[in-house]
């Protein structure tokens, strides 16, 4: 039977480099990446998500604001966050947000809750580190109880109670499309299961075979929770382009910066252009190539993972924006097709 695979696309909204080298001025890196989305449904993209950052190298930190933008001038594309840091913001605001999106977009909305990978908006907002996975786990539980749209009564240790609190505005289906972002740890997958809530794997380095235990617990976890199986969904950093040694020159340099930069704040060996290559290899957690090489590395993750949707990570660092469109457009237009022939 053919598999069912949607085809997705994340950005975090990298500052990118300008033609001469520079760096862009992150509003001008909001508005390409509205014109990227707007790329990606014109080329039959089902999802673009947006991702959260507060930090000078990711314009994004309002994500709902720029899918609303994007909205306003798509049709057809699903649009949702990658991921929003449900630990730092309040749950009841993100589910009036979102929910406000999907009226917007004729329902087209959905939010992808998760931790983050980046800790910088605990300070920013007031919160303790030591609360990491406290502030988590409440804050779930009530998002929870919002999405179900009834009347809420609830009471935690880290905010205030709510007493047979309606909140606004509803969605037209009465239930907010939610996933949630897991990096591979067995507690996260169970903790997807017990809500009833569709796993998003970020699988950012190391072999993408390695999180199939993971896909297994989660189905095991539905079964003991009574739940239905639900969709999977993988996301991973890539780059296309005409043939592997374009995709492979022009994304390096811009990923190296990127990688190394992060990994000078916690504590990484240097990225190698060795250890690069082995990431893009067959095995490896980088999706960068050909439309062929792409096409046949998803469809291979897709089945040993069982995957219902992949989303390519498509920006890099300062890969610049010219660049990324041209991804998009051959994603769309030569990736999906090849995914679809292949599984079918």
């Amino acid at each position: 039977m053919a598999q069912r695979l949607e085809l997705g696309l994340d950005t975090f909204g990298d500052v990118t480099s300008a033609p001469d080298g520079e760096r862009l001025p992150q509003h001008q890196v909001l508005r390409n990446v509205v014109a990227e989305a707007v790329l990606a449904d014109s080329v039959g993209i089902d999802f673009i998500g947006i991702g959260e950052h507060h930090r000078e190298d990711f314009a994004v930190s309002a994500p709902d604001v720029v899918l609303a933008a994007i909205a306003g001038q798509t049709k057809r594309i699903r649009l949702g966050s990658a991921v929003t840091v449900l630990s730092s913001d309040d749950p009841i605001r993100v589910f009036q947000r979102f929910s406000t999106l999907d009226a917007l977009s004729n329902g087209r909305a959905e939010v992808i809750l998760g931790r983050g990978s980046f800790t910088e908006s605990f300070p920013l907002f007031g919160l303790d580190l030591a609360q990491y996975e406290e502030l988590f786990e409440e804050k779930l539980e009530l998002f929870a109880q919002l999405r179900q749209e009834t009347p809420v009564t609830w009471s935690g240790k880290t905010r205030g109670p709510l007493q047979n609190q309606r909140v606004y505005p509803p969605t037209a289906t009465g239930e907010l499309p939610a996933w949630i972002a897991v990096g591979g740890t067995p507690q996260s997958v169970v903790r997807a299961a017990h809500y009833g809530l569709p796993l998003m794997l970020a699988i950012i380095g190391g072999e993408p075979a390695r999180f199939a235990p993971f896909v297994d617990l989660y189905k095991r976890a539905l079964a003991q929770f009574g739940r239905p199986m639900l969709p999977v969904g993988a996301h991973s950093p890539g780059y296309v382009a005409a043939t592997d040694d374009q995709a492979l020159e022009e994304a390096w340099p811009h990923f190296e910066r990127m990688q190394n930069r992060i990994g000078r704040e916690r504590g990484w060996s240097p990225t190698t252009h060795s250890d690069y290559l082995a990431s893009a290899g067959p095995d490896g957690a980088l999706f960068i190539g050909s439309p062929e090489t792409v096409a046949t590395k998803i469809v291979r993750v897709a089945r040993e993972l069982d995957l219902s949707r992949f989303d390519l990570k498509y920006s890099l660092g300062t890969l610049p924006h010219e660049k990324l469109m041209n991804c998009i457009r051959l994603y769309g237009t030569e990736v999906a097709p090849l995914v679809r022939e292949q599984l079918a």
